[in-house]
């Protein structure tokens, strides 16, 4: 049986904007992308952290991912104990292929908040990409001992049993996800995830 999970988590779900139906309104001028508004704050004053923080995150969204890394290098310059700064960073890092400079910051990130389950998540994700499967899924059973709600951690377990081919649990894990945070964006994924998985479970 052909292995499909990796395709079905990494969805990329798109908003369309609504669009106004007043024909007779004079039209309005384009809205100008938050973006460019936050890049032109940033090469007006490169010294301010929030400027910085935000443009990294919209940089990595829209998989600019050099330009993500620049940007949350800088910020974490002004700030080097921020801790979302220090995950950002690392998924930066595993965005551009750089599992061993993602992880020395996710290690930094865990060493200011040892209890941080996305810094924890991140990091077994990471290994589990560098093929290190067995320490990745040690990781995210040793988070949900510590914090059984860890959507993240039930996340990536359905990841990593779905490439392995256990549908069944990977299925499981999912509806954890769904059961614990039903609005975010893991549980997006993972109700299409299962949706295409249930396919192949008898």
């Amino acid at each position: 049986m052909k292995r499909v999970a990796l395709c079905l988590v990494l969805l990329c779900i798109l908003a369309a904007p609504s669009l106004a139906a007043d024909t007779k309104a004079k039209p309005a001028a384009a809205p100008v992308d938050s973006l460019v508004l936050l890049e032109r704050q940033v090469a007006k004053d490169s010294t301010k952290f929030d400027p910085l923080y935000k443009v990294g995150v919209m940089y990595l969204d829209r998989d600019r991912i050099t330009e993500s890394v620049r940007a949350f290098e800088k910020a974490h310059q002004l700030r080097p104990k921020d801790v979302k700064t220090l995950v950002n960073l690392g998924a930066a890092y595993d965005a551009s292929g750089s599992p061993a400079n993602a992880q020395k910051y996710y290690k930094e990130a865990l060493v200011l908040a040892p209890n941080d389950s996305i810094a924890s998540c991140r990091m077994a994700s990471s290994l589990y990409s560098q093929g290190k499967h067995q320490d990745a899924v040690d990781q995210l059973r040793d988070i949900l001992r510590i914090q059984p709600t860890s959507y993240c951690a039930y996340f990536t377990l359905g990841v990593a049993f779905a490439d392995a081919g256990i549908y069944r649990d990977a299925i499981r894990m999912w509806r954890k996800v769904i059961e614990i945070a039903p609005a975010s964006a893991e549980a997006v994924s993972a109700r299409e995830s299962i949706e295409v998985l249930e396919k192949y479970v008898p």
